[in-house]
């Protein structure tokens, strides 16, 4: 077998080897330093075993990768650390994090005394260094063995998984535990390590389960670079913006508020008045647009966005789907709020691009976890635009919102503190989002182009977009180290076709080519016409009356008048009923994707004539017929008509 290594360099061998072998043959130094291996891009434990071709890679602590299996394995420590000298305590996970590590425990919460004591202990089992050994179970003998031994939480993992699994556990000297890997050799490589905190963290995230006990501690390969850690920490705290809003009187928070409800004092309400005006002001000079919209909105509102599914948990709502006639929800943002003042009035292609800006209060339901001083709060107020443009117009307004962006860390300093970042989809998660793989790659790229052509550095971060498209997310690192996100510039080219928002192009207000004929032939065959629109009904009459086909329909059902609009199913219904026939027995001409959806929904037959691109696979598939021109539709009528009506 060919083993490459890193640098390009190929090692032969006549027989498997494992990954700390293959260290020793190329150099013992590299051996001695090795925490694990990277086998075609996957990291393993040194005690793989390779035997056939591959890229290897043999990593040390000075790998970010490598540096992670040496804290995981630190972690384990820790955890027969605890159960050493309490226990009763009930194990849970520990992995390893940006900044160290942690585990968490069922158990009373630690003092500083206790983690200066589990300190001690770790230290005795690193001393008499026990070897790391790796052995697997079976999935019900796994089960049974963490129930003999009373570990609830091991149990519940081990479930979670399918039948007829592997489990994998790794043991150093009479303790044990349930894990992945991978690990060093030896705890004898856990050299340089701190116990920092602990703290309260909820079983695997959420609310709803048991509150652990958890303890963050940190490690590196030498005392030094341990000690540079520690003496950076001490600097962050120095500089950390909880510490220092409330010895400068800018906020404070109160228990009885709320975690992530800060009170904002006169000091820190002149810096947000200021940033207003200068910011506000900004946009003004830049062409924006002033809009003041509600704090809440019904759900339905949030089920056109796709909000809805996508993105409840972490909305704060208001009533019972199940017993209240209707559920409000505070805004989490004001997008699909600012596409209902485009609505509001009739536009030409003249009139974009629209630029709306409003200074937005928001409100999300963040983990308590993720919530640190200003950092993560469940109400804020920010700067939100949202720019309603033509296809044409798209590039040029996303430079320019990216100059916006700049403009404003250039005044406020920070310029040179940013990274960019290309947030995508994740084909392989396909449910997260809306929208067809065609749209997110085309939209990706040119995001991706558009920063090219700036010049601007940027990463390419794979699952991190918004479900209804890609963005720039553009960062900055706290003083801890960990990276937040300051602004994020959004190219959303799915939610229009959601609200059915259009403009009047520079043909005017024309019918479809083949419209008129259409109607004479439906006349003369004396079949029942509705008009089903998600336009309001005096504008609609206004564009039936310019095109001289108003009295050509029996009925007209448009949004104002049904519950939901489009795509949902009501408006046809709604002409159905105006038409005294049942949806079954009725064709819903369609040329929008949430027009297709929503006769769909109503129980229609559906051909649909696409207004520019042509239909997805899924939208297609919807359809009866999918029909360039109107022209081609009659004699599909006509046949549905003989067989299906007639």
């Amino acid at each position: 077998m060919i083993v490459t290594l890193k640098d390009g360099s190929k090692k032969e061998y006549a027989e498997a080897k494992s990954v700390i072998d293959i260290a020793y043959d190329i150099s013992e130094g590299l051996a001695r330093a090795a925490c694990a291996g990277e086998v075609n891009g996957e990291v393993v434990d040194l005690r793989t075993v390779i035997d056939s071709d591959c890229e290897l890679n043999i990593l040390t602590a000075k790998d970010e990768k490598g540096l992670a299996v040496l804290r995981h394995t630190a972690s384990h420590v820790l955890a027969q650390a605890v159960q050493t000298l309490f226990p009763d305590a009930k194990v849970a996970i520990g992995p390893s994090i940006d900044t160290g590590f942690y585990y968490d425990f069922d158990c009373p919460p630690f003092s500083r005394d206790d983690l200066d004591a589990i300190e001690k202990e770790m230290k005795k089992i690193i001393k008499k260094g026990a070897k790391i050994e790796r052995f697997t179970k079976s999935r019900e003998d796994a089960i049974a063995y963490f129930q003999e031994k009373n570990e609830p939480y091991k149990v519940e993992l081990i479930e979670d998984l399918p039948e007829g699994s592997e489990i994998s556990f790794y043991s150093q000297g009479d303790w044990t535990d349930l894990c992945a890997g991978p690990h060093l050799m030896s705890v004898k490589g856990v050299k340089a390590f701190k116990l920092l905190s602990s703290s309260s963290a909820y079983w695997r995230g959420s609310e709803k389960n048991a509150m652990l006990t958890r303890i963050y501690g940190t490690a590196y390969a030498s005392k030094d670079e341990l000690k540079e850690h520690l003496e950076q920490m001490e600097e962050a705290k120095r500089r950390d913006h909880n510490k220092l809003g409330r010895e400068m009187k800018i906020f404070t928070t109160v228990d009885v508020i709320g975690q992530g409800l800060p009170l904002i004092m006169p000091n820190g309400v002149i810096m947000m008045q200021e940033l207003q005006r200068w910011i506000e002001d900004e946009e003004t000079k830049r062409g924006y647009i002033r809009t003041k919209t509600p704090l809440m909105a019904k759900s339905d509102l949030y089920k056109i966005s796709g909000h809805w599914d996508h993105y409840k948990d972490g909305m704060f709502v208001l009533g019972d789907e199940e017993t209240d006639k209707e559920v409000f929800a505070l805004r989490p943002m004001t997008c699909p709020f600012q596409y209902y003042v485009y609505k509001a009035e009739q536009h030409s292609y003249r009139d974009l691009p629209l630029r709306y800006g409003e200074t937005s209060t928001l409100f999300r339901n963040e983990d308590s976890g993720e919530m640190h001083g200003l950092t993560r709060v469940r109400q804020f107020t920010i700067s939100e635009g949202h720019l309603i443009v033509r296809p044409d117009q798209m590039v040029k307004e996303f430079k320019d919102c990216i100059a916006l962006a700049q403009y404003c860390l250039q005044v406020l300093g920070v310029e040179e503190d940013v990274t960019y970042h290309l947030s995508k989809w994740d084909p392989n998660n396909k449910e997260k989002y809306i929208g067809d793989a065609e749209v997110w790659n085309q939209t990706e790229a040119h995001i991706r182009q558009m920063l090219e052509e700036l010049n601007i550095p940027f990463t390419e971060d794979v699952g991190e977009a918004a479900f209804y498209g890609p963005k720039v997310d553009i960062n900055a690192k706290n003083v801890y180290g960990k990276e937040d996100t300051m602004i994020t510039i959004q190219w959303d080219a799915l939610l229009a076709e959601q609200f059915d928002m259009y403009y009047i192009d520079e043909n005017g207000v024309e019918p479809k080519p083949g419209l008129l004929p259409m109607i004479r032939d439906l006349q003369r065959m004396r079949m029942r016409v509705a008009l089903a629109t998600a336009t309001p009904e005096v504008r609609a009459r206004k564009y039936l009356r310019m095109v001289g086909v108003e009295d050509a329909f029996d009925a007209v059902a448009c949004a104002e008048m049904v519950a939901h609009g489009k795509p949902a199913p009501d408006v046809y219904l709604l002409a159905a009923q105006k038409l005294d026939l049942p949806p079954e027995e009725l064709l819903g001409v369609e040329d929008s994707p949430s027009g297709v959806r929503s006769a769909h929904s109503a129980g229609m037959t559906v051909a649909m004539i696409p207004d520019q691109d042509e239909p997805s696979t899924e939208i297609a598939a919807l359809c009866a017929l999918v029909a360039p021109t109107l022209e081609g539709i009659m004699p599909f009528i006509e046949k549905l008509n003989a067989n299906k009506f007639g």
